[in-house]
């Protein structure tokens, strides 16, 4: 039997409304991001129930510590009752010079096709990848089949994504989830 492993991505922050590359710097969830996070919440909390026709198993949350991760990981584990830890590793790119800048920017577009660009102060895709990579290594390796929720953001979907298929670095830059969006994935 393979392990199953959840992700999903913080509830909308001040940031995203305002079109803007969070990265490392922390914006705080709005009200409708922290609704995202309720309705994610009574959604596995649902589907956990054995009344549910294939009921989901989550054993412990693992979120970032960036507020937006951490309080919707929160509210998730309040609602559900199942763990949650902090996990650094899981903390969003630093997107260095980009951060603060328009997310649909066309230079940002261009660098995020640069794997080992550390965009003048942050952190490149490939350093991401050596963190994000030996967490899922880490995981895999666990004995049993404890299930996990990773409560992170979208430069972190985008790399688990890859993780677990062959992308083209057009897929990979181009990749991403709406925010409290759950996918799941087999170990």
């Amino acid at each position: 039997m393979s392990k199953t492993l959840y992700f999903t991505r913080h509830g909308q922050t001040v940031w995203n409304v305002e079109n803007k590359i969070c990265g490392a710097t922390d914006s705080e969830l709005t009200e409708l991001g922290r609704q995202q996070a309720q309705e994610l919440g009574e959604c596995l909390k649902s589907a956990m129930s054995d009344d549910f026709e294939d009921p989901i198993k989550i054993d412990e949350i693992l979120y970032s510590p960036l507020s937006r991760a951490k309080d919707t990981a929160l509210i998730i584990a309040k609602m559900t009752g199942i763990p949650a830890r902090e996990e650094v590793r899981l903390i969003e790119q630093n997107f260095g010079k980009w951060e603060g800048t328009p997310r649909n920017g066309e230079d940002f577009k261009v660098a995020k096709r640069s794997f080992v660009d550390s965009y003048d102060g942050g952190e490149s895709m490939l350093r991401l990848a050596a963190r994000i990579y030996s967490l899922l290594d880490e995981i895999r390796q666990e004995p049993g089949e404890k299930t996990y929720l990773l409560v992170a953001h979208n430069g972190i979907a985008r790399m688990i994504e890859s993780y677990f298929r062959d992308m083209t670095n057009e897929e990979y830059a181009a990749y991403g989830i709406k925010n409290c969006e759950l996918v799941r994935y087999n170990l």
